[in-house]
């Protein structure tokens, strides 16, 4: 679980990490084993969690017509 999964590109962070908890109001993070960590901040320890990782919202197309929904 130690290879980032799907993108390659993710910057490696304690937020997305197995030993990281992210604080709801400070967007701090606290680490099982460095206690607490700035948001874009990781350890010797970091191990990549794919459950904690949020994707970004995509934009819906408005660009719809009334045919577009007749049968």
């Amino acid at each position: 679980m130690s290879k980032i999964g799907f993108n390659k590109n993710l910057p490696k962070s304690c937020s997305y990490c197995v030993y990281g908890k992210v604080l709801e109001f400070t967007n701090e993070t606290i680490c099982k084993k460095h206690g607490v960590m700035p948001e874009r901040d990781y350890c010797k320890s970091y191990k990549y969690d794919p459950l904690k990782r949020v994707p970004k919202a995509q934009k819906i197309a408005d660009n719809y017509t009334e045919e577009d929904f007749k049968l």
